[in-house]
């Protein structure tokens, strides 16, 4: 095994001092330069030692042109941002924090799904007018019994399919990776052995999407996935804006194609106020924007600290980004 060392490391994050103490005795012996990102001439000094860093936002040219630098970790959970062709012809090791907020964004794919099923805009419309109930109530159904389809099973995806089994939903996976299904899921579909979305968008009620932005699923979704859906589905985008065709997603659901949506991400962000999703028919939006698990920066500390002793003794890091993930779309 081969062992790798790390002398001098940039920091842009702005951690609380506790958590950054935490961070500077993983480290150790290795000299940290705390740098503010937009401080152009103190970035430029750190990344001509740095041999590693962790940033707050993505990797730009200056990174990939550090004479020393082998590892970076980006403090978010998408690597979309970094995933340049550039970092993989440098040989640039990649990391990110994803699954530190798994458990609410599972949460949060609920939510939508609960709101779409019951209704729930029309019950508060009517709760404002004063109104005691609405048309229609008698047909609605919960989502027991109905099917979850989530697409993408990495942290998110598996913390979804245990909660929508909870509330007695069948649950369908899809993922790029052959092998067994994870807890909760029913039915497993793979692309590594050739299988397409079409059953499982087909068969859901709800179609969740939990996968990285790639030049391989961008876009993944478009007019015809979306005919391809029932007219009572909801698509829950909890991945990245440009997974999915916005155009075709706002007139589909302007014709009635699929029944609602649920969208915490976009192609823009912010989302321009002339935008048509904000007028969309049946559609739940958050700004990007999912409450916090308890101690959020200790649970990425969790996976930097583990990848410094990972980085240090020559295994296999933690979310590293794989050439496979690029992306050259946005």
């Amino acid at each position: 095994m081969t062992t790798r060392s790390i002398d001098k490391v940039l920091v842009t994050v702005k951690y609380p001092p506790h958590h950054f103490e935490r961070l500077r005795k993983a480290f150790a012996p290795a000299e940290l330069f705390i740098v503010d990102k937009h401080d152009e001439e103190a970035m430029r000094a750190a990344l001509e030692v740095a041999d590693a860093a962790v940033l707050e936002g993505d990797l730009d040219e200056r990174f990939w042109q550090a004479p020393k630098l082998k590892w970076v970790h980006c403090d978010h959970a998408g690597l979309n941002g970094s995933a340049r062709p550039e970092v993989f012809e440098r040989g640039l090791l990649v990391t990110g924090s994803a699954g530190r907020s798994a458990p609410v964004l599972a949460e949060h794919v609920m939510l939508f799904a609960l709101l779409h099923v019951y209704q729930y805009a029309n019950f508060y419309e009517a709760q404002k007018r004063h109104q005691w109930g609405v048309p229609g109530y008698e047909q609605l159904r919960g989502l027991y019994g109905k099917t979850m389809g989530i697409v993408g099973l990495g942290h998110t995806g598996k913390e979804l399919a245990v909660r929508a089994k909870a509330f007695g939903m069948r649950v369908l996976g899809y993922r790029r990776s052959i092998g067994s299904p994870p807890p909760g899921v029913d039915l497993l579909y793979s692309a590594e052995v050739g299988d397409s979305l079409d059953a499982l968008l087909q068969e859901s009620d709800i179609v969740a999407l939990a996968l990285p932005l790639t030049d391989h699923t961008h876009h993944l979704i478009g007019e015809r996935e979306l005919r391809l859906m029932k007219p009572t589905a909801c698509l829950i985008n909890m991945a990245r804006g440009a997974v999915v065709d916005e155009a075709a997603l706002v007139k589909a659901l302007h014709d009635g194609v699929i029944g609602g949506a649920g969208l915490d991400t976009y192609v823009q962000e912010p989302l321009p106020p002339d935008n048509p999703l904000w007028d969309a028919p049946n559609t739940y939006m958050t700004p990007h924007c999912t409450p916090a698990v308890p101690d959020r920066i200790g649970r990425s500390l969790d996976i930097i600290c583990e990848n410094i002793e990972r980085f240090r003794d020559g295994r296999e890091l933690l979310n590293l980004l794989r050439p496979d993930e690029r992306y050259t779309k946005g």
